[in-house]
């Protein structure tokens, strides 16, 4: 499946800086949280495009809100029935990272039926079908289009409690940062791209849930969250230090990364996409003592990762702190 796409997974995102760029001009506007809503609007937007949450929320009445979100991508596998798990856990992924818990989901769903038997599309649904079945969240139809490489996702709706909402803009200093999933993802996913080995310890982190981690840092009165994608630990740790104005400090030892990740650095399967992370936090990082190959694996395009979490929840590692801002919005240790 990956020898049909130019990317994979997460990987294949449009790079950051560039995409803040197409959306500025929205921001702040009639689609940004506490502007003036659309004529007739339904409820209250109390997170939208500002600060590049993982899923849009409106309040429908006072104890209830409404999340919205899609998320698609290339194959990161090639056994389609792998990547239609992975593909479904990384949208739902979205609605728990900012509290919520996922409702309904519609296929979205690009083949180049010209090329790939439509069998291979049917597993693909399927393992998204499964995926979504144990999160409670019901699949409902979708839509599909001829296109030139196969790409798989879903738009999913969910329900939240207005007022314990997980927001990047939420951080404060004196917080302790915590990860849910090991890194390393993206550079194992590279390299099963160019030679076909198959990492089962990347694939059952890419398809576990990220439920259990999201309740557990509501749980812990958590109001600060992100999960970490295609924009690397780096990059979305920048965009939650940026939000909340502060300092995020890394304990780079306590980092914690998948068995093989490492080697496969090292063996130069790194995604452009992890590059363009690196550049794109470079000006906002305070590396320390780490060299290029640490800072990649920071920077690594990860694939329905764990959740950032500002504050402690269990099972999950400590792995810096969140402190007053002091130049860079990120810094190494």
């Amino acid at each position: 499946m990956t020898a049909y796409a130019h990317g994979g997974g997460c990987a294949c995102k449009i790079p950051p800086g560039e995409l803040e760029s197409v959306v500025a001009a929205l921001t702040g506007r009639s689609t940004g949280a506490g502007s003036s809503p659309p004529p007739g609007a339904a409820g209250e937007l109390l997170v939208g495009l500002d600060d590049g949450d993982d899923a849009a929320v409106v309040r429908v009445d006072g104890g209830r809100a409404v999340v919205a979100t899609a998320d698609f991508f290339t194959p990161v596998l090639d056994d389609p029935y792998d990547w239609g798990r992975v593909a479904a856990a990384n949208a739902l992924s979205d609605v728990y990272a900012v509290g919520g818990e996922p409702l309904v989901a519609v296929n979205l769903l690009g083949w180049p039926r010209g090329r790939l038997p439509l069998e291979l599309a049917a597993e693909v649904l399927r393992g998204g079908l499964d995926v979504a079945r144990p999160a409670g969240c019901h699949v409902a139809g979708g839509h599909s289009v001829d296109d030139p490489e196969p790409k798989y996702g879903m738009a999913v709706t969910g329900l939240a409690d207005p007022a314990r909402l997980l927001r990047l803009d939420a951080a404060r200093p004196g917080l302790p940062l915590s990860l849910s999933k090991p890194l390393g993802v993206g550079v194992l996913n590279a390299r099963h791209k160019a030679t076909g080995e198959v990492f089962e310890q990347a694939v059952a982190v890419m398809t576990a849930l990220n439920r259990d981690a999201s309740r557990a840092a509501l749980a812990a009165g958590v109001e600060c969250a992100t999960d970490v994608t295609g924009f690397g630990l780096l990059g979305h740790l920048y965009k939650l230090a940026r939000a909340g104005r502060v300092t995020a400090v890394v304990d780079v030892a306590a980092v914690p990364y998948l068995d093989g990740a490492r080697e496969a650095l090292r063996d130069g399967y790194v995604s452009g996409g992890t590059r363009r992370n690196l550049d794109w936090v470079r000006p906002r990082l305070d590396p320390g003592r780490f060299g290029e190959e640490e800072l990649l694996l920071l920077a690594d395009a990860q694939t329905s990762g764990g959740l950032l979490v500002a504050g402690e929840i269990p099972g999950a590692p400590v792995v810096g702190e969140l402190v007053p801002f002091e130049g860079p919005h990120l810094r190494l240790r």
